[in-house]
């Protein structure tokens, strides 16, 4: 080839990715640091799982096949684009290894060869996907089009290059055997083409070891050597070039994941799932000597949240980086679904967009003080989010579901940012849903969201003899009944079939009464990190008084949301217990036979995945062993959206305590995917996902006709009692307004 002009084509391509990758990595660099290189084995584990075998890829079909194929490509022809770029300097060049002769070179050209093929295969699909049927979810953009073409084009220059240089090759004798002057200068012209297919003399389609290439010179064995060498060249530098063009628009296209996907899979959260980072310790500081949220003269300047693009950490650019624009977030998100302004993938993209608009500022210029700005300027640290990029009603749209995280196929998170922002709009702007207000009141008074009286917290246990840790402080297991099943009438009911299942089991259980207070879920999930903290501090001196005391050793509760926040978050304030969910911790009663489901239980039901039980915790198959282990039912799930897929209730991220921003309710269209399975019984396992779907049912009048029922109460059903006690439903203790 000539290495004049493919010296020519790396300096220029590599000297101009270069540029493009530095100031992407400078923009990253303004982020907030965090330590996000920790656990090295465990993130390697992570990348191969969801980086290269890419398992969330299964979710859509053939889409996830297609991706894998050109992914597959791109690792396998990374080695042949070395290899012609090599060939640039020497035509024989074959990476000292892959030589025609060896057997190794043979079976790559076989592995490439093949790869082509099916990377072709891939494209096709999401030419159909772009073209002939347009997915919805997707950004149906020319630049995908192009990448595309792009692509195909690089496959079929490399089949042509093979083919023509095949022909040449075995034209070669008869070629170089003339002496006239022309046929002397093709035969060098030829020889440069040839010299690394000399093995590849006979010509006919062959699967072994080169199917794609010895197809091509089959098609081309009729063409003049002249002909040959043009088409081998234009194979040749069509594919070397466009591979560099193609390098080129990475930094500036949404393809950009093609080389920030490995990194953010590398980078991903290890902690779990269910754990919210606590704010930057300065900004509590800063805070706690403040005293006051209101009196910040600039809500954007401290970091409580976040204000501006610049307060989100290295790893959440790297996140906007990664996007590719898929969908599949929004496609699942149910606020989204259901017709708000929240679209997990549209929120990323503008807060990458406004990181790129202002990419000047943040790198060159900095982060300038209000006395040098001039006037009529506008800059960078008084843009702030919410609401010039980001409006208020996609942030207080989310449920906090984790939906779109568990689609996202690089690990790109969204329920964080969402918070972190949802943190400056409370405790800076004093901004947030009025229907809040009560809540908020409620649970720092009270520690409730209902802001019913502390008094009558136990009042659900009526009748049943339950002790409390104070006057049991030796007790093995503390049942946590959390603040719905406390005050909640219908939540009351699980809360004595679940107590009455413990006492019928022999186990050696109390509650802590008065002395217990809400978790702080709603009120963390809903950005008043303060008020949490207050809560979880001190329901953090209480356990830890109790544990101390040495007798409680499990903490067993029937909410998912105190679940979820006694096991991931409470340990931040000291709190290491072990923590079980009532579906777990019941079906292993079954499993030890202490619980003998022996009655019979006539029903079709459909059990219900709580977020923070199976996206959150990955608990999707207790509650389930629960049910099969009931002779009678028949349990049956929806045709997709069930388990990992599962529709939120719409409860989440304090939504339990907001009004829905149209009258498309989530609850309602989660009930009727439920419904739609034919089953008579809806089973749950949480408080407000019971209160949510019944207040579905009855949105379509079939509350004499469907049952809503927590797996407690359906596995109370069928446990056999002792003679003194009875399964008729018992009368509900009320609290005292």
């Amino acid at each position: 080839m000539n290495p004049l002009a493919i010296t020519a084509i790396l300096f220029a391509a590599l000297s101009a990715f270069a540029f493009s990758a530095s100031r992407r990595g400078r923009l990253m660099l303004v982020g907030q640091p965090e330590n996000r290189f920790d656990r090295i084995p465990e993130r390697i584990a992570t990348v191969l799982r969801y980086a290269f075998k890419q398992e969330k890829m299964d979710y859509y079909q053939p889409a996830g096949l297609a991706h894998k194929l050109i992914f597959t490509g791109f690792i396998v022809l990374t080695i042949r684009t070395m290899v012609l770029v090599g060939r640039g300097f020497d035509p024989t060049f074959n990476l000292f290894i892959l030589g025609p002769d060896s057997a190794i070179g043979k079976v790559y050209e076989f592995a490439k060869d093949s790869v082509a093929v099916l990377v072709l295969f891939g494209v096709s699909v999401f030419f159909y996907f772009r073209l002939i049927k347009p997915q919805k979810r997707m950004t149906l953009h020319w630049e995908g089009v192009l990448i595309l073409c792009i692509i195909a084009t690089m496959m079929l220059s490399d089949m042509l290059y093979d083919g023509a240089a095949t022909v040449l090759a075995s034209r070669f004798d008869d070629l170089c055997g003339a002496t006239t002057t022309a046929s002397i200068e093709m035969c060098q012209r030829a020889a440069i083409v040839k010299a690394p297919y000399a093995a590849e003399a006979h010509i006919g389609w062959s699967v072994f070891p080169s199917p794609a290439g010895s197809l091509f010179a089959l098609l081309l064995k009729g063409a003049s050597a002249g002909t040959l060498v043009v088409l081998a060249h234009i194979g040749y530098w069509t594919h070397t070039t466009l591979v560099f063009t193609f390098l080129n628009l990475l930094p500036h296209s949404k393809h950009f994941h093609v080389i920030t996907a490995i990194p953010n899979v590398l980078h991903t959260n290890l902690e779990p799932k269910g754990r919210l980072r606590p704010m930057a310790a300065t900004a509590e500081a800063l805070m706690e000597k403040m005293g006051a949220v209101a009196e910040l003269p600039d809500p954007t300047a401290a970091m409580i949240g976040s204000a501006r693009i610049d307060h989100f950490s290295w790893k959440a650019i790297l996140d906007f980086y990664t996007c590719t624009e898929c969908g599949r977030c929004s496609d699942n998100c149910p606020a989204h679904k259901t017709g708000k302004l929240l679209s997990p993938k549209h929120l990323t993209l503008a807060l990458r967009d406004h990181l790129y608009e202002n990419e000047t500022n943040l790198i060159e210029k900095g982060m300038r003080s209000h006395e040098e700005k001039k006037d009529g300027e506008t800059l960078l640290e008084t843009i702030d989010l919410v609401p010039n990029i980001v409006h208020p009603d996609v942030l207080w749209g989310c449920t906090s579901c984790r939906a779109c995280e568990e689609q996202c196929p690089v690990m790109i998170s969204y329920v964080d940012k969402i918070v972190d922002m949802r943190r400056n709009l409370v405790m800076v702007k004093g901004e947030f849903p009025h229907t809040l207000q009560k809540p908020f009141q409620g649970m720092e008074v009270n520690g409730n969201p209902w802001n019913l009286s502390r008094m009558d917290r136990s009042a659900w246990t009526d009748g049943l003899d339950i002790a409390t840790m104070s006057t049991k402080p030796d007790a093995k297991v503390l049942y946590w009944v959390g603040c719905a099943a406390s005050y909640d009438d219908r939540a009351k009911k699980v809360a004595r079939a679940t107590a009455r299942l413990m006492q019928q089991a022999g186990i050696d259980f109390a509650i802590l009464g008065e002395e217990e207070s809400c978790t702080g879920d709603p009120a963390r999930r809903a950005g008043n990190e303060f008020l949490f903290a207050m809560l979880a501090e001190a329901n953090a001196e209480v356990l830890g008084t109790y544990k101390e005391q040495g007798g409680m050793k499990t903490v067993v509760t029937a909410c998912p949301h105190c679940f979820n926040s006694l096991k991931n978050e409470y340990p931040d304030f000291g709190v290491n217990l072990e923590v079980v969910h009532h579906s777990d911790f019941l079906m292993g009663l079954v499993a030890e036979g202490k619980l003998k489901p022996t009655k019979r239980v006539e029903e079709k039901v459909v059990y219900h995945d709580s977020c923070y039980l199976g996206r959150y915790n990955d608990i999707y198959d207790s509650p389930r062993d629960i049910l099969r282990s009931i002779p009678g039912i028949e349990l049956v799930e929806p045709d997709y959206w069930t388990k990992s897929r599962g529709l939120c209730c719409g409860a989440g991220g304090a939504q339990m305590w907001m009004e829905e921003q149209n009258t498309n309710r989530v609850n309602v269209k989660r009930t009727l995917q439920l419904l739609d399975t034919g089953a008579k019984t809806v089973a749950s396992g949480c408080p407000f996902c019971m209160t949510m779907l019944t207040d579905g049912v009855k949105s379509q009048s079939l509350e004499d006709k469907i049952k809503q029922m927590d797996i407690a109460e359906i596995l109370y059903e069928s446990c056999a009692l002792p003679a003194t006690q009875s399964n008729e439903p018992e009368p509900v203790p009320q609290a005292a307004e």
